[in-house]
């Protein structure tokens, strides 16, 4: 077999995209590609054409042509089973089957196209191995891209460690200041007090400009390279990071508290009192109905920035009817669940930190509790597999935004072809999941479906998982008003709320 160029035109001879496998000019191609459509016109009934030099074997697909250009004395049958392959790999990189997808995934195609034939004869692979060469998983890559992390991890620990000792070496420099007055008759020990507190105050300097946010840093690695002149170990480390590309300024609330910020960004205007309300749900259910476990963890957290408002109060209105267990530190009383302060009220809240001053748990198996149910029948057919996926939202008190549902897939089947559908879906052949996608959901949306076939069994559609975030909690419980201890007068406060997923999946 001598395979000459393989590609993808539409019924009038136009090429979409074309990969030749041995040494031909454009114009040869494109001159072979335009005379196809009229070689079809005699009236026979084959997946194949011949000329006086070349051999067309093609395979419709919808509005367009998988076409293999081979030589004549090639074997017919070895056509087929390479064609059949090419009209395989293209559903793999192209949702629908039209020019412009096509068009937009060509060099997708062509890659794929190169691991199935090279230099003109049909290389040994099927769709599966195509599809891990093109993805180029390599095993070295991953070692070297975790102990990269792992240096970073590294270097960032250093870092403040680092800051500590010097914020430290502030702190004692100050003291030492403050008491240097009184050792002034004895010379050389005052001196050495004052010498001190000067070397170390050079020390910590450079530090300011490792707290200045990115814009610091233009684009271009030229900069960094200038960062990394400084002598001070603390800036070595950053300058480091930063010659990596790797932004410095991180948010210390985790990683999954900054994967729900992108969307539940907190208020513009925050006050000096500030009260986050945060919940986590994980959640698991049978496909056949019935809960499995479910549990969510919610918290209050407090910050203080201006000591005149350190000793307040915090009246919570507490509309909690499911249960949720409450639990506040040593520190901390409640009262009537409604009421939150320090037990020794002479005592200010601390400034400038994250403060947790109410945490509550909810587990339970009662199926009237979950927030979002969804429902997946999948039923065999003669063409493969009809799947009908459903939500409700349970709590109309809720409105989540941003959800997707994910819907793995057989691999190597193709795309699925969908039908009715509530929202957008994607469909990522190289992960072989489908994602439905809803911006909101909520008392006016509270219900929807899709439909789509594919080849599988039913079991190939699960686990289903499921994301979404919220600016309204699941157990109702809000901060209603912050007060001063002494004269009970109102605080103004600020307060942003987020209910996030930490696991939702059917089963």
């Amino acid at each position: 077999m001598v395979l000459l160029a393989a590609a993808v035109c539409t019924k009038a001879g136009k090429a979409i995209v074309s990969r030749q496998f041995v040494e031909m000019t454009r114009t040869r191609v494109e001159g072979l590609l335009a005379a196809f459509p009229k070689l079809m016109n005699t009236g026979k009934q084959h997946t194949f054409v011949e000329t006086e030099s070349v051999r067309y074997v093609y395979q419709p697909l919808e509005k367009l042509y998988m076409v293999l250009i081979t030589t004549k004395n090639s074997n017919i049958l070895e056509d087929l089973e390479t064609l059949r392959l090419f009209s395989r790999v293209i559903p793999e990189y192209c949702r629908v089957l039209e020019e412009s997808e096509i068009s937009e995934h060509c060099f997708d195609l062509i890659f794929a196209f190169d691991e199935i034939v090279a230099l003109g004869y049909r290389e040994n692979v099927n769709l599966a191995q195509i599809r891990t060469f093109t993805e180029m998983d390599s095993h070295e890559e991953k070692v070297f891209r975790a102990v990269r992390e792992t240096q970073e991890r590294e270097a960032k620990a250093e870092m403040k460690r680092k800051a500590k000792e010097l914020q430290r070496a502030r702190q004692d420099a100050e003291r030492a200041g403050k008491k240097s007055p009184s050792f002034g008759g004895f010379g050389s020990s005052g001196m050495s007090s004052v010498t001190s507190a000067t070397i170390i105050t050079d020390t910590i300097e450079p530090e300011k400009p490792r707290v200045a946010p990115a814009p610091v840093r233009p684009s271009g690695s030229s900069k960094a390279l200038k960062l990394g002149v400084k002598g001070k170990e603390v800036d070595n480390f950053v300058d480091k990071l930063k010659s990596e590309g790797e932004n410095i300024i991180t948010s210390t609330a985790g990683r999954k508290a900054s994967e729900a910020s992108k969307v539940l960004q907190p208020p513009v205007n925050i006050e000096s009192v500030h009260m986050r309300v945060e919940e986590r749900i994980s959640l698991t259910c049978g496909r056949d109905g019935g809960l499995q476990n479910m549990e969510v963890l919610g918290m209050i957290t407090l910050k203080v920035t201006d000591e005149k408002n350190g000793r307040i109060s915090i009246l919570l209105n507490n509309n909690d009817k499911k249960g949720a267990q409450l639990q506040v530190p040593s520190k901390i009383f409640c009262l009537d669940h409604s009421l939150i302060g320090l037990k020794n009220q002479e005592k200010s809240f601390p400034l400038n930190s994250d403060l947790g001053v109410l945490k509550w748990r909810l587990q339970s198996t009662d199926e009237s509790l979950i927030p979002l149910t969804i429902n997946c029948w999948p039923s065999e057919s003669g063409s493969g597999c009809d799947v009908n996926i459903e939500y409700e939202l349970q709590d109309e008190a809720l409105e989540l935004n941003d959800v997707v549902i994910t819907i793995p897939l057989p691999s190597g089947v193709g795309a699925p072809v969908v039908g009715d559908l509530d929202g957008q879906y994607n469909h990522d052949s190289r992960k072989n999941i489908l994602e439905w996608s809803l911006p909101v959901i909520d008392e006016k949306n509270k219900s929807g479906s899709l439909e789509f076939s594919i080849n599988g069994k039913p079991d190939d559609f699960f686990p289903i998982h499921v994301s979404f975030v919220s600016k309204r909690n699941f157990c109702d419980i809000q901060v209603a008003k912050v007060t001063y201890i002494e004269g009970g007068s109102p605080v103004k406060f600020s307060s942003e709320t987020s209910f996030v997923v930490d696991k939702y999946e059917i089963l």
